[in-house]
């Protein structure tokens, strides 16, 4: 392989040790997956393999001619720039031409301009130069892919879909080495999905950090474990990397005893959560067989012998009792006809994609929102626990410890007494840590001090909005050993698939336009029966096709065309002058600045409404071009 970037001797410190004379070597077409504990430095290593950080010792070498594009944690911030002129930043000096040729072509559609018209000419021949018009082209098929409106600008766009312009800029430069810092947080399942057919054509190098290890799994090739300032290699799959770094925790464990009894309570977690993470990976999975199939006994039965409510008899077991649930917004249905139960103990995903209608039904199960149409009978003696995506529960003033206990020193966990230190250590977070600010705090660690905080008190409803954004894989597994214990009901939004079947029992599929299904298990159930629904739509095709009459291969090539297909060439231009009226029409619409303030569904369904107007409109002319060569024989 081709070496393309290299760390040598590499140190750095901010207070504490982040590289201790670290070696790392990045490749031509490798895909890295940088992994490590939240803290340990994997964010600011990726700003010492860009250049934006440098090291306090050792040496980076890569050449001078190898592009570097990064994607940043954090979406952009609003701005009044065009997402096509912030896309266009990212390709530098041509960018900038792209960008002042966008802006005099709108000039000159507005009013017609001698001056413009020079301009014009003069960055067309710039553009020219330095073969502009391909990454114009470049730019364009980005953001159509990511279904991002150019002309729309930063400020009027959410922070996910601000998030997804930074994706575009830094796929849109094609650079030799591209770094992503959480690329799938923010995104949904089909846009992550997207998103891992995009890497894994990529032909340059690649280095990431995430916490989405069904992403991992697909995408890496090699893994760079982060671990007490050191940077040690694993070469294959993210399955390897488990079964090679648990067994070399076991040999440092032989070879060093006396090391492994200072060691923090802290570094003592990593090993023996890594060590027993294959057994605890059985366990679990065992454990989740025997309640999907107890939890679709008590499905049936309920669908069976329609219990009827009463607060006496089912105080404490039914938690919600849907039927014909309907609830529309500006028009758009968000759930339509849903008749489901949610018993005590549950554990049920909510997914879908962004914007479907995850947060409404929790609204509207909860009362915060009034139904349009249906029932919905809540359980008695509900005390709900919240975990918001957001963190506004968390005051970044407040210390951690007095986040969790408010002042205490001692606090009450499931009818027993701990010391809030002991207590905030199952959260990984040391003694020192747990007296700093929580602005202070990284987004990992934020995500777990909220945990830690709602987990705290009691309640027998938990629902959890993304809790698993900025996570590394330890607490995330930590994350799911305790939800597995939790004796409530959960109802969890997540887009991370590994995630959601390690810890559910049931989910709540949104299709769109209003339908929800609900399915035993988690995201490998829904793909499973969305493939098995597809293989039966072919087969049943590839029959009716193998039915029609075939036609006589003896036949020969008729001039005229037949009366049916004669009249559809005839009716075929109107057909196309309607279909590109209404691709006008909503373009229009979706260019319109405030497009993006409606609800994202509305939002979505107008963007994917006008792709499938593109898609007829092409197959009109592909149709009438079809018929006209018929003719020509």
């Amino acid at each position: 392989m081709s070496r393309l970037l290299q760390l040598k001797d590499a140190s750095l410190s901010y207070g504490v040790q982040l590289l201790d004379k670290a070696e790392l070597l990045v490749n031509k077409g490798e895909r890295l997956c940088l992994v490590g504990r939240n803290g340990t430095g994997k964010s600011t290593l990726l700003k010492v393999v860009s250049g934006e950080v440098h090291l306090d010792d050792g040496l980076r070498i890569v050449d001078n001619n190898v592009r570097i594009s990064v994607l940043p944690q954090d979406p952009p911030v609003t701005s009044d720039i065009s997402v096509f002129d912030y896309v266009a930043q990212g390709l530098a000096q041509v960018g900038e031409l792209l960008k002042e040729y966008h802006h005099l072509t709108h000039e000159m559609a507005q009013r017609q301009d001698d001056k413009i018209f020079a301009r014009m000419e003069v960055v067309q021949k710039e553009l020219d130069h330095l073969q502009g018009w391909q990454l114009e082209t470049r730019i364009e098929q980005v953001l159509t892919q990511l279904q991002l409106p150019g002309e729309q600008s930063l400020s009027e766009l959410s922070g996910g879909w601000r998030r997804k312009a930074a994706l575009a800029r830094a796929l849109v430069v094609e650079p030799d080495i591209l770094l992503l810092d959480e690329p799938t947080n923010h995104l949904d399942v089909s846009m992550i999905e997207w998103l891992e057919r995009q890497l894994m054509d990529f032909k340059g190098a690649m280095m990431f950090v995430s916490h989405d290890r069904a992403f991992i799994r697909r995408v890496a090739t090699r893994i760079v474990d982060l671990d007490r300032g050191q940077l040690v290699s694993y070469p294959g799959n993210y399955q390897e990397y488990l079964d090679k770094k648990a067994k070399d925790l076991e040999v440092e464990e032989q070879q060093n005893k006396l090391f492994d009894k200072k060691l923090s309570q802290e570094e003592t977690w990593i090993r023996q959560g890594i060590k027993a993470r294959r057994t605890r990976n059985e366990g679990r999975v065992r454990a989740l067989i025997a309640l999907r199939k107890e939890h679709a006994q008590r499905r049936e039965k309920m669908g069976t012998s329609k219990v009827t409510l009463s607060d006496t008899n089912q105080s404490g077991k039914l938690v919600f009792d849907v039927k014909d649930l309907s609830y529309a917004y500006d028009g758009q249905p968000i759930v339509k006809d849903l008749t489901t139960a949610i018993l005590r103990g549950d554990r049920i995903a909510l997914v879908g994609a962004n914007g479907s209608g995850k947060t409404t039904l929790i609204r509207l199960l909860l009362g915060e929102l009034t139904p349009d149409k249906g029932e919905i009978k809540r359980g008695t003696n509900l005390e709900i626990a919240y975990f918001d995506q957001h963190r506004e529960q968390l005051d970044p003033e407040k210390t951690v410890i007095d986040v969790v206990a408010d002042g205490k020193r001692e606090i009450d966990i499931n009818g027993r007494s701990r010391h809030v230190i002991s207590y905030l250590q199952d959260f990984l977070f040391t003694p020192d840590r747990a007296n700093s600010p929580v602005k202070a705090l990284s987004g990992g660690e934020k995500n777990r001090l909220l945990l830690a905080k709602l987990l705290s008190k009691p309640s027998n409803l938990l629902i959890m909005d993304e809790p698993t954004n900025d996570l590394d894989v330890e607490t995330l597994e930590m994350l799911e050993d305790t939800l597995m214990q939790y004796s409530g009901t959960l109802l969890l939004v997540s887009h991370d698939r590994e995630f959601v079947d390690n810890v559910v029992t049931s989910s709540l599929y949104f299709e769109g336009n209003g339908v929800v299904r609900d399915f035993i298990g988690g995201y490998q159930e829904i793909f499973k029966w969305y493939e098995e629904k597809q293989k039966k739509q072919d087969k049943q095709e590839t029959k009716v096709k193998n039915d029609s009459p075939k036609p006589d291969a003896s036949a020969k090539p008729r001039k005229k065309l037949s009366y049916k297909l004669q009249l559809e060439l005839e009716q075929l231009p109107a057909t196309i002058e309607r279909l590109e009226e209404q691709v006008e029409e909503f373009q229009n619409t979706v260019n319109a600045p405030d497009f993006f303030k409606q609800d994202p569904t509305t939002s979505n369904d107008m963007l994917q409404k006008l792709s499938e107007l593109q898609a007829q409109l092409e197959q009109a002319y592909a149709r009438w071009d079809e018929l006209e060569s018929m003719t020509q024989e």
